[in-house]
């Protein structure tokens, strides 16, 4: 199968451009002669199918970066059939030197001028016939948002692919002795087939900027348009998922119920309280985490994380951080995963780890789905939304707590670099697909974690079957009364004990489990719980659900990017305890005072 490989400078639309060929079909894979795992996915090609790899972003061939040894590395022991060397078209003269390193590798290369929409925008007229002939490769220009000039760069692909892939590795090694012809290559070219307006201006982003990033109002207005997402989230998303939790009820009675009337009891339990509720508990949420991603994605999209980081530079170079570890951890709301590998954009270590230290505390959206039933079970509709912004709040603040106590650990020297891209509004089908990618990531988790996870729920909760179900003296009752004593303290009782345990794989099992535990689901948990729990029990719990040990593909993630047993132990042993320490000082503290 022949092999096409996405290179170029971080925020070049490579993304974009992938999600745009492989219709966000990806899978993430290992390669020879590297230690991560790449994004992948296959398509058809001029009647064969190809394998597109999407190569982390990088400035320079040669630096030293973790992702750009990554790519070095990649490119030397699995030689790509053809490099698609994307460019961004507004900053062409600050992205050519990257190309003609690359075109020193004889590598066959066709290049797509993205984003040729906002250069048009900004005066930049580039001659892309003109500058083919110059560097004596197919250069094509392009909008990968938008699709214009696409299918003509898939033709030269395919054309492309036609050719003998060349052998590189001697060419990549002596690569470092060719560097001086770079710069002249490089004038040569920009004289000739570009031209540039002597300055670039973008009123709408200018105007934007003198108030997104005011010195006094740019962080309150941040958090105004992240309260903002949530009541919107609140305000589409509980109609949604009422509607799709009445459904799941209408389907059981109406339908499972006499089907599987004829098996035994203890199967119909296992099949209908067990997989069914559990899973049909979690599903409904699955409107409410699509419009989080759409939201999320209009912000991230938009240019405006960005503008966060750099708001939000100064606070944290004062924690040993900087804007880039605020921007990962809020990556982090949508899945701590992609936030911990993202950390290898910082070329420091001790950076790395402090910002892998505090990216298992971000809100997950895993974690979102547990708070939404627990606000919306225990709070009225006008204070849900504050509550779940309180808990954002308190996800900060503890990110800031631990980097300000394990800042002297891992202390970092490099210095802070931060592209604004102008502002940007996401297509319909740029949202459309990351909500669908999400549903799809979703369900692939209720394949695996979820129905293990309810089953598993379901098997302590009625074994041994001469207990009576979901009481004291099945295991899942030995359990929750053997541990608490360690919870009594934080206002959790047994079953949410019980939940925790199992949110330790995935937490999205935790509203699974529960409807197992109490063989409800919809209305009728939400309802049972709203009438077991007060207020301060349900945010002790949601405290502790926020901060303590993330799910195991976390654990994992964190050990591969760490790559020390014992900086994995240590983010574990600090997350538990925090969370313990913080749900305990809550919950004792609202009881003195009446609560």
């Amino acid at each position: 199968m022949k092999r096409i490989a996405l290179l170029g400078m971080p925020n070049t639309g490579k993304s974009t451009l992938f999600n745009r060929m492989t219709g966000g079909a990806a899978r993430v894979g290992n390669w020879p002669g590297i230690t991560v795992e790449l994004l992948s996915g296959k398509i058809l090609l001029g009647g064969d199918m190809v394998e597109i790899i999407d190569l982390p972003g990088i400035y320079d061939l040669h630096g030293f970066s973790d992702d750009e040894q990554v790519v070095r590395h990649f490119l030397h022991d699995n030689v790509p059939d053809l490099a698609l060397v994307i460019l961004n078209a507004s900053q062409i003269e600050r992205q050519m030197s990257l190309l003609l390193q690359l075109k020193q590798l004889n590598m066959n290369i066709v290049v797509l001028l993205n984003m040729a929409d906002e250069a048009k925008k900004f005066g930049i007229s580039i001659d892309a016939a003109k500058m083919s002939e110059l560097l004596d490769m197919p250069i094509f220009l392009l909008s990968a948002k938008y699709g214009t000039g696409y299918p003509e760069a898939l033709k030269a692909a395919t054309k492309a692919l036609s050719y003998p892939t060349p052998g590189m590795a001697e060419e990549l090694r002596s690569q470092l002795e060719q560097d001086e012809h770079i710069e002249t290559e490089m004038a040569k070219v920009l004289k000739d087939a570009v031209q540039i307006p002597a300055r670039l201006s973008d009123n709408l982003t200018e105007k934007l900027d003198s108030v997104m990033l005011h010195p006094w109002f740019g962080l309150p207005i941040f958090f105004g348009v992240m309260y903002l997402l949530f009541q919107g989230i609140f305000l589409f998303g509980q109609p949604l998922q009422g509607g799709i939790a009445q459904g799941f009820t209408w389907l059981r009675e109406t339908a499972l119920v006499p089907l599987l009337s004829g098996l035994p009891q203890a199967l119909q339990g296992l099949l209908l309280d067990g997989i069914y509720n559990g899973v049909g508990t979690v599903a409904a949420f699955v409107p409410i985490i699509v419009l989080f991603f759409l939201f999320m994605a209009i912000i991230e999209d938009s240019g405006y994380l960005s503008r966060a980081a750099f708001l939000m530079d100064a606070l944290m170079a004062k924690l040993g951080l900087d804007g880039r570890g605020f921007v990962m951890l809020l990556m982090g709301f949508g899945c701590n995963v992609p936030a911990l590998m993202g950390t290898r954009v910082m070329r420091s270590r001790a950076m790395r780890l402090l910002t892998m230290l505090v990216i298992p505390l971000s809100l997950c959206s895993a974690r979102l789905q547990v708070f939404i039933f627990f606000t919306a079970a225990l709070f009225s509709a006008k204070a849900a939304p504050i509550v779940l912004f309180s808990l954002y709040l308190f996800s900060f603040a503890t990110a800031i707590l631990t980097a300000l106590i394990f800042k002297h650990q891992f202390k970092n020297t490099e210095p802070f670099v931060l592209e604004l891209p102008p502002y940007r509004f996401p297509t319909a089908r740029q949202m459309l697909l990351r909500g669908w990618l999400e549903v799809r990531h979703f369900l692939r988790r209720a394949t695996k974690f979820i129905v293990a996870g309810v089953v598993l729920v379901w098997l302590l909760t009625n074994l041994p079957f001469s207990a009576t179900p979901s009481s004291p003296d099945t295991f899942a009752g030995i359990i929750g009364s053997a541990l608490h004593p360690v919870f009594q303290p934080v206002g959790i009782n047994e079953q949410l004990t019980i939940a925790l345990i199992f949110g330790f794989i995935a937490k999205e099992i935790v509203i699974g489990a529960l409807a197992v535990i109490y063989g409800l689901s919809g209305d009728a948990l939400s309802g049972a719980i709203g009438q077991q729990l007060d207020w301060v029990q349900a945010y002790s719990f949601m405290l502790f659900t926020l901060l303590y040990t993330p799910c195991l593909a976390t654990i994992a993630t964190l050990q591969s990017e760490s790559k020390t047993l014992k900086f994995t132990l240590l983010s574990l042993g600090w997350s538990l305890s925090l969370a313990w320490l913080l749900s305990f000082a809550f919950y004792q503290s609202a009881r003195a005072l009446g609560y």
